[in-house]
């Protein structure tokens, strides 16, 4: 996919910078930047490239990304079609922001840590309304008062629970390449998050790319490391694990929800993925003891 550089810098030459967004849909390329990113996602929902690995994203997530971590924020045309406004608060921060070292200090262990940890992507789950609360006063200040507030949700976030701090990738991100060849795969990437409940098939992304068929299937396996069939049926389990756990269907409408023509695949793509049944990943996360509404095929 196409991998984009992208320059923030404070317009007072501060080491840290904050960006409120408020569009139709997020409209960033995948890129990384040479600065440490961490942003609340205030309104909206989609899926998450990050690093190597696609995921669901929601409304008050926060997530931090260090330095040249590859990363894109697609949304699903069902949110564009309700004509929200995707709104996002994003921080842009230097390792050095407050002075060479100034986090070595022992004292400040824990944000080194979580600092460090960013390399390979971090989301901060079931995040606190006050962190929320601390993301809104940022755009609302400058200087001194704007420095002062930043410090407290650094100090926040790297307080949190290790529980409640999923780390994304278990290597670090090659994404962050900025190979040419790359770029070709970034229509692929849109073709699939913005229409995987349709028929998608190899020779029509091939076009996209100016390739045949069979030198496509190859490229793409070779850049992705996995198939295109592959990387379509993660899309869509990805997106069923959200309808599970929000969403009071039965397996078999969240099937075809997800562009599964038939429930036995389905079922076993979803247990090839996430290694349970969609009723035990359900349950797991829901608690078994919750009156679900279930369907009465077996998994």
């Amino acid at each position: 996919m196409k991998v984009i550089f992208e320059h923030q810098s404070h317009p007072a030459g501060l080491g840290f910078l904050v960006k409120e967004y408020v569009q139709t849909y997020f409209t960033s390329s995948f890129h990384f930047h040479d600065l440490y990113e961490l942003i609340w996602i205030k309104k909206s929902y989609g899926k998450l490239y990050a690093g190597k690995n696609i995921m669901n994203f929601q409304e008050g997530d926060v997530y931090l990304f260090g330095p040249g971590f590859g990363h894109c924020f697609y949304n699903e045309k069902t949110f564009i079609e309700q004509g929200e406004k995707a709104h996002a608060v994003a921080i842009f921060f230097k390792a050095d922001f407050l002075g060479e070292g100034f986090f070595e200090n022992a004292a400040y262990v824990r944000v080194r840590d979580m600092l460090d940890k960013s390399s390979f992507g971090l989301h901060i789950q079931h995040t606190p309304t006050p962190i929320h609360d601390l993301f809104t006063t940022l755009t609302k200040q400058n200087g001194m008062d704007e420095l002062i507030t930043f410090l407290k949700l650094l100090n926040e976030v790297s307080r949190l629970p290790q529980m409640d701090v999923k780390v994304l990738n278990e290597t670090l991100s090659v994404m962050k390449l900025t190979n040419k060849d790359s770029a070709r795969l970034e229509p692929v990437l849109k073709y699939v998050i913005e229409n995987f409940r349709d028929e998608l098939d190899s020779k029509t992304a091939a076009t996209l790319i100016h390739l045949n068929e069979a030198a496509f299937c190859r490229y793409f396996k070779r850049r992705m490391e996995q198939t295109f069939s592959q990387f379509v049926n993660n899309v869509r389990i990805i997106h069923a694990t959200n309808l599970l756990l929000t969403e009071e269907w039965d397996v078999l409408r969240i099937c075809y929800e997800s562009g599964f023509k038939n429930l036995s695949y389905f079922n076993r793509q979803f247990r090839e993925i996430t290694n349970q049944s969609p009723k035990e990943y359900r349950k797991a996360f829901r608690g078994a003891n919750e009156a679900l509404v279930m369907d009465n095929q077996t998994d």
